[in-house]
């Protein structure tokens, strides 16, 4: 199976609505399914999973690689390439200015994922 990345547009990754019901009220078809795991899988790494909320919740919507860099204990091509891994699961969107390199959230992505867990509270008497 090759590396190489496929673009599948099965399903609209930027879209404000959701792209299929919750997991928990109807199987997610095998197409689907292959859009959205590389994006779980991205976030399975607690690094990554802690970047994207850095990112996420930074003000203005946007953070500086050199803003996220001195919060981990690890080096910078390492920081690097788990931002890589998270533009080419296509969480973030990155735009170079000068040296720097700042990350915005793709909110759409986020709002599929959190709709695909969504889950009804369970009431208990």
């Amino acid at each position: 199976m090759s590396k190489q990345g496929t673009s599948l547009t099965l399903v609209d990754l930027s879209a404000d609505t959701p792209c299929c019901p919750p997991l928990a009220q109807r199987r997610v078809p095998a197409e689907t399914a292959a859009v959205l795991a590389p994006a779980f899988k991205a976030l399975g790494d607690p690094v990554r999973l802690q970047l994207m909320s850095m990112i996420a919740s930074a003000e203005g919507g946007e953070a500086c690689v050199c803003d996220l860099t001195p919060a981990f204990d690890l080096t910078g091509p390492t920081i690097s390439h788990h931002l890589k891994t998270l533009r080419e699961a296509g969480l973030v969107d990155a735009e170079r200015r000068g040296t720097w390199v700042y990350y915005r959230a793709r909110l759409g992505i986020l709002g599929q994922l959190a709709a695909l867990l969504a889950v009804e509270p369970v009431l208990v008497a």
